[in-house]
């Protein structure tokens, strides 16, 4: 035996002496549980509870630079400045669903089981922030955010490559990132609150940020205004007015690959099952950008020149 924690209500005995934060306050917490009995036990092998980015690590290594389907994309843009830009729209592909997934289910067996009003019906299953899985989430969900980061300038870096080997004159400029569908601590209205960002993106005054656009519309270099009232946020894109079911059935292909042609630009729109991407299943991206002027101002428009969908 290394050592021996006295300080919770029974003791705790270690056959390691290199566990982690984690790991030791898992123990404390069972320490303190009013059933548990005589002392907690920990094994050598005792590790912090982080099971699925340890378990996705190989398969995540082969992910890294890969843009991923739904609305991921790869735009090369015309910018008002005069510059050509790249945009690109990816995260921590699967790695990112597979830590949300694992403690979503985590969540909802935990508010059943504490009879919570969240029901899984409701689909806002909660972590309450003490307990190991919420830290634990939390952990997992800012390493995918760096992965996230990882996997975008990665792809940056061959695209730029690319379009040197074709065309030549492209440099790496300014990099802008922007993270979406993640949680934060964050001081708003003098609390410290976690803000959970879905479908929007933080607007800090000066912040510089994208708002893209859909296939053949305007996307935006923006600078954040700072507004409270939105916990100085702003949206991270146009947004679907159609679902992408809905979209096949009722949009008109030839009408959405004419759109995109009539302006010159180059796309990868082929078959019906497209449309589900097609300009016409998002909202006009010009409403979307005057309904939030209160909470970021245009610096750069940005207009098409060719589109890759995931």
């Amino acid at each position: 035996m290394k050592q021996v924690l006295s300080s919770e209500k029974i003791p705790i005995k270690m056959w390691l002496d290199d566990a982690g934060p984690t790991a030791i306050e898992q123990a404390k917490n069972l320490a303190n549980l009013h059933f548990a009995f005589k002392h907690i036990a920990l094994m050598p092998e005792g590790h912090e509870d982080l099971e699925i980015v340890s378990q996705q690590f190989t398969s995540a290594t082969k992910q890294i630079g890969t843009l991923g389907g739904g609305n991921h994309f790869i735009e090369i843009q015309k910018g008002s400045d005069g510059k050509v830009w790249v945009m690109i729209h990816s995260g921590s592909r699967n790695l990112g669903y597979k830590v949300a997934d694992f403690y979503n289910k985590k969540a909802e067996l935990l508010n059943a089981r504490y009879f919570s009003e969240i029901t899984k019906d409701k689909q806002l299953a909660f972590l309450p922030i003490e307990t190991i899985e919420a830290k634990n989430y939390l952990a997992e969900m800012n390493y995918c955010v760096e992965f996230a980061l990882a996997n975008r300038k990665l792809m940056m870096h061959r695209i730029v490559e690319a379009l040197n080997n074709v065309v030549g004159g492209f440099i790496h400029g300014e990099l802008i990132n922007e993270s979406h569908n993640f949680a934060a601590w964050e001081n708003h209205f003098n609390e410290n609150v976690l803000v959970h960002r879905k479908g929007a993106t933080r607007a800090y005054d000066g912040e510089l940020g994208m708002i893209p656009g859909s296939q053949g519309t305007n996307s935006y270099i923006v600078r954040g205004l700072g507004n409270p009232q939105s916990f100085k946020s702003c949206s991270h894109g146009a947004g679907r007015k159609l679902g992408r079911k809905q979209a096949q059935r009722e949009l008109d292909f030839k009408a959405e690959v004419a759109k995109m042609n009539s302006q010159g630009i180059v796309h990868g729109m082929r078959h019906e099952s497209d449309l589900d991407e097609a300009l016409g299943s998002y909202k006009d991206i010009h409403i979307v950008m005057e309904n939030q002027k209160d909470l970021a101002e245009i610096v750069i428009k940005l207009s098409p020149l060719a589109v890759l969908k995931g």
